[in-house]
C-alpha cells in the first residue's frame, strides 16, 4: 500500500440493482411506505454487527452506503451483509456508495440517500465523525466510547448540543441503558428498594482479546489502525473501550459523573510490541459528589478469574447486575424475570422508533460523560495522581496524530505512574 490511500475507493460489487427509497422527514411521523436509509461508517466486526442489529430492529431500515479506512474490510463487511438471506433485500450498497480511506466518512455523509448513520470506527475517530454527521443532518447511532481524550469529549458534547438544535436523534452503544433487566433494576433502586445508596463496585475482568500482527508492508499508521485495541490514541485503553459499560451503569446509579478518582494499574503480562502501549489491568476508586465511593476493576489477562458485573450497596439491600441478569438481596429481595430482549437490537429499536414517530432521544452528553469517567480513571492510573472531574473536563490532553496519512507514526511511550505528567 502506498503512503496515502485514495480519497475514494470503489469496491467491486458482488451483486447489483439499486433500489430507490423515499426520503424520510427526520422529525415527521412516518407512514408504512417510508424507509430509514442507513450508512455504516466503520466496517469491522462491531460495525457489521451493528448493521445487522439495525436491520433486525425495524423493517423500515435499509443499509445503503458503507465506508471504512480499509477497502478489504469494507468489502468483507458488505459481502457478509449481502450474504444474510433474511436481510439481503435490504442491503443495497453499490460501488457508488462504497468508500474507503481517511475521508471515506465525508464522502458517505454527503449522500442525500442517507438518513441515519452507524459510527463504529476505532474510538479516536468518533468526535470527528459525530461532528460531521450532525453537521450533515443525519441521525446517529455511535458505538462507545465516544472519545479517547478530554478534547474529544468536549467536541462530542458540543456536537450533541447541535444535534438538539437540529432535531436529530442520537443513541450510543452503551446497551445496558436499553436492556430490560437493567431498566427494571434501576426502577427498583430509584424506588428505594435497597434503601439509600452508599457504595458500589463494578468489574470487567476477562482474558485477552484479538491481536492483529504486523505485516512487512504495513506502515506504522496502518498497523496501529488495524491493531487499534492496543494503542491509547485509538482505543483509549481497555478501561475506556470496554469498562465504560460498567462505569456508565455506576453513573446511572449515582445520578451523574464522579467528583474525583484515584487509580493504579500497569502492564504486567502484555508487554510484547504487538500490545502497543496500553495497560492490562486497572483498579480505580471513584468518589461521587454525595460522598459515595465506587471501586472499579478491569483486567485483560489470560488465566485469571473473570467477573463482569455491577454491585450496588444500599442501607437495606444490595443489587447485582450483569448481562441478562439483575437481582436484589436484603430486606426486600427481588429478581428480574421478564423478557430481556437483545439489548444490541433494543438500542437500535429505540433510535428508529424515535426517528419514525417524531419523538426525540439524544444520549450524546450522557455517553460523553461516561467516556470521560473512564478517561479520568486512565489519567489517574497513568500518572499516579488523583484527578478531579474539573481537571479531566478542562484538560488539554489531545492524543491525535500529527497527520491522518499512511506513513511513519512513532508509538507514544508506555505510561509510568509517578513520571508521566498529568495534562
Amino acid at each position: 500500500m502506498g503512503d496515502r490511500i485514495n480519497r475514494r475507493v470503489f469496491v467491486q460489487a458482488t451483486a447489483a440493482g439499486a433500489v430507490t427509497m423515499p426520503w424520510i422527514a427526520r422529525a415527521a411521523h412516518a407512514g408504512a411506505s417510508e424507509s430509514i436509509r442507513i450508512g455504516v461508517i466503520g466496517c469491522g466486526g462491531r460495525g457489521t454487527g451493528a448493521a445487522v442489529n439495525a436491520l433486525e430492529a425495524n423493517p423500515a431500515t435499509r443499509i445503503v452506503a458503507m465506508a471504512d479506512l480499509f477497502a478489504d474490510r469494507l468489502e468483507s463487511s458488505r459481502s457478509q451483509l449481502r450474504g444474510r438471506e433474511a436481510y439481503s433485500e435490504r442491503v443495497d450498497v453499490p460501488d457508488s456508495r462504497a468508500f474507503a480511506g481517511f475521508e471515506a466518512y465525508d464522502e458517505l455523509l454527503r449522500l442525500n440517500e442517507v438518513d441515519s448513520v452507524i459510527l463504529a470506527t476505532p474510538p479516536h475517530f468518533r468526535p470527528i465523525h459525530f461532528e460531521a454527521a450532525v453537521s450533515a443532518g443525519k441521525h446517529v447511532f455511535m458505538e462507545k466510547p465516544v472519545a479517547v481524550d478530554p478534547v474529544g469529549v468536549r467536541r462530542v458534547i458540543a456536537a450533541g448540543d447541535l444535534a438538539d438544535q437540529k432535531g436529530l436523534n442520537v443513541v450510543s452503544g452503551t446497551q445496558r441503558r436499553h436492556e430490560a433487566c437493567y431498566l427494571a433494576l434501576m426502577e427498583q433502586i430509584e424506588s428505594g428498594r435497597i434503601g439509600d445508596v452508599i457504595s458500589a463496585q463494578c468489574y470487567w475482568n476477562q482474558g485477552g482479546l484479538w491481536v492483529h500482527e504486523r505485516k512487512p508492508e504495513y506502515s506504522d499508521m496502518e498497523w496501529q489502525c488495524r491493531n487499534w485495541l492496543y494503542f491509547t490514541w485509538l482505543s483509549g485503553d481497555h478501561i475506556c473501550e470496554q469498562h465504560i459499560h460498567n462505569l456508565d451503569v455506576m453513573n446511572w446509579v449515582m445520578g451523574g459523573p464522579p467528583a474525583s478518582c484515584m487509580g493504579m494499574g500497569g502492564r504486567q503480562v502484555r508487554t510484547e510490541p504487538e500490545y502497543g502501549n496500553i495497560f492490562d489491568h486497572f483498579a480505580i476508586e471513584y468518589e461521587y459528589p454525595n460522598g459515595e465511593h465506587v471501586q472499579s476493576m478491569c483486567r485483560q489477562i489470560d488465566g485469571c478469574s473473570g467477573k463482569v458485573e455491577e454491585v450496588v450497596h444500599g442501607t437495606s439491600g444490595r443489587s447485582t447486575s450483569r448481562s441478562g441478569q439483575a437481582f436484589i438481596e436484603g430486606e426486600r429481595p427481588w429478581r428480574f424475570t421478564g423478557d430481556n430482549r437483545n439489548p444490541y437490537v433494543a438500542e437500535h429499536e429505540d433510535l428508529y422508533r424515535a426517528v419514525l414517530s417524531g419523538s426525540r432521544i439524544n444520549e450524546a452528553r450522557r455517553v460523553a460523560e461516561s467516556t470521560l469517567t473512564a478517561i479520568m480513571g486512565r489519567m489517574s492510573t497513568y500518572t499516579g495522581e488523583t484527578v478531579t472531574w474539573e481537571q479531566a473536563m478542562e484538560s488539554e490532553l489531545d492524543l491525535s496524530p500529527p497527520a491522518y496519512e499512511f506513513g511513519t507514526l512513532p508509538m507514544r511511550p508506555v505510561a509510568v505512574p509517578g513520571r508521566t505528567p498529568l495534562i
